[in-house]
C-alpha cells in the first residue's frame, strides 16, 4: 500500500505541474455565462443575459436570436459580483414565436467558458441546452421537455473544471489508506457538500461567496500540510480518520458550488429537479476524476522507478498542492477584504 500511495502522489506531483501555470481567476470553475428566454402570451419575450466578468474586464461574447430579436440596445443593464447583466424586455416575436429560432452566442467559441441556455415557451414548455465553444448554437424545439438535463451537465462540467476542488480530492486520495478508508472519506465529502449545497441553493442558509472560496482554499492547504506530518510519521486525528477532514471541509466545498449554481440561477418550474440533478452531476465529474487517477495509477505501477522515487514523488506533490492553495488563500482572501 505504501508503493500505491507513493505512486499517486507522483501521479498528483505531474498533474500539479500542469496546473503550475493556472491564476487565481481560472483556480476554481470557468464561470459559465447564462441566457433566459421567456415567451409571454401577448407574442413578445422577454430575454435575460449574464455574461462573467472580472472586475472591469467583460468576457467578449454576444447573444444572437435569429430574427434580429436582441441585436439591438438592451432595455437595462445591471452589474453584479462577477457578472455583467442586460435585458431586453417586451421583444416583439412574431406569430410564429421562438420555436425552429436560432440561438447563437457569437465568439463563444474563442473562449474556453460555456453557456446554459433556459427557454420558457408561451405554453408553459421549457427546453434547455449547454452551448460550449465546439457547439456555440442551437434550435428552438418547442417539444424538447422540461429544463432540467443542462444542470446535470453543468455539475459534471463544474467539478472538473474546477482545480481547487480536484487538489482536494487529491488531497483525500494521498491521506487516506486502503480502498475501505478511501471509501468512508469520498462518501464523507459526498454527504457534506450535497448538504451544504441543497442549504444555500435553496436560500435555508447564506455565506459570504468570497469568504467561502477564500476557505476552500485554506482547506487544500491544510491537507497540504497534513500530508506532510504523515510522511513526517505522525499519527493525528487527521491521519487516521481522514473521513472528519473531508466532512468538514466538504461543507464548504458545498457551499461553494451552490455560489456557483446561485450565479446562474435555477427554473422556477423545476428548481428540486434541478438541484437534483446540479448535484448529481458533481458526484459523476468526481467520480470520473478519482476513475482517472486510479487508471494512471494502475499504469504508473508497470513503470520501474529509482528507489528514491516515492519519497521525492510524495515530498513534491505535497509541497506543490500547498503552494498552489496557498497562492489561490492570499488572493481569494485579499478579495474577501476588498468586498468588506
Amino acid at each position: 500500500m505504501r508503493r500505491i500511495r507513493a505512486l499517486l502522489a507522483l501521479f498528483a506531483l505531474l498533474v500539479g505541474v500542469a496546473m503550475a501555470g493556472s491564476t487565481g481567476a481560472c483556480a476554481h470553475e470557468v464561470r459559465p455565462a447564462f441566457l433566459e428566454i421567456t415567451a409571454r402570451a401577448d407574442g413578445k419575450a422577454d430575454v435575460t443575459w449574464k455574461q462573467p466578468s472580472i472586475g472591469m474586464l467583460v468576457v467578449p461574447l454576444r447573444p444572437r436570436i435569429s430574427g434580429g430579436l436582441i441585436d439591438g440596445k438592451a432595455s437595462r443593464v445591471e452589474s453584479a459580483t462577477n457578472f455583467e447583466i442586460r435585458h431586453w424586455d417586451g421583444v416583439d416575436i412574431g406569430t410564429n414565436g421562438l420555436n425552429g429560432r436560432e440561438v447563437r452566442v457569437d465568439g463563444l467559441d474563442q473562449t474556453i467558458t460555456d453557456t446554459l441556455v433556459l427557454i420558457h415557451l408561451a405554453n408553459g414548455d421549457e427546453e434547455s441546452r449547454v452551448l460550449t465553444p465546439g457547439e456555440p448554437a442551437m434550435t428552438i424545439d418547442a417539444h424538447a421537455g422540461a429544463a432540467v438535463p443542462a444542470y446535470l451537465v453543468l455539475g459534471i462540467e463544474h467539478i472538473l473544471t474546477g482545480i481547487d476542488h480536484l487538489l482536494f480530492v487529491f488531497g483525500l486520495l494521498l491521506l487516506s489508506s486502503g480502498w475501505r478508508q478511501l471509501l468512508r472519506t469520498i462518501t464523507a465529502f459526498t454527504i457534506a457538500h450535497s448538504i451544504t449545497l441543497a442549504l444555500t441553493a435553496l436560500h435555508v442558509m447564506a455565506l459570504d461567496p468570497a469568504l467561502v472560496e477564500a476557505m476552500v482554499a485554506w482547506s487544500i492547504l491544510f491537507l497540504a500540510v497534513e500530508l506532510v506530518r504523515k510522511q513526517r510519521g505522525a499519527d493525528g486525528l487527521t491521519q487516521r480518520q481522514p473521513w472528519l477532514v473531508a466532512f468538514g471541509f466538504g461543507l464548504l466545498h458545498g457551499a461553494a458550488f451552490a455560489g456557483a449554481l446561485k450565479q446562474i440561477g435555477l427554473p422556477q418550474g423545476n428548481i428540486p429537479a434541478s438541484l437534483f440533478l446540479f448535484n448529481v452531476g458533481v458526484e459523476i465529474g468526481q467520480l470520473l476524476f478519482v476513475a482517472a487517477v486510479m487508471a494512471a495509477l494502475w499504469g504508473l505501477k508497470r513503470l520501474r522507478w529509482p528507489a528514491a522515487t516515492p519519497r521525492i514523488a510524495w515530498t513534491a506533490a505535497s509541497y506543490a498542492i500547498g503552494s498552489f492553495s496557498f497562492f489561490w488563500f492570499l488572493e481569494r482572501f485579499h478579495a474577501v477584504i476588498d468586498f468588506a
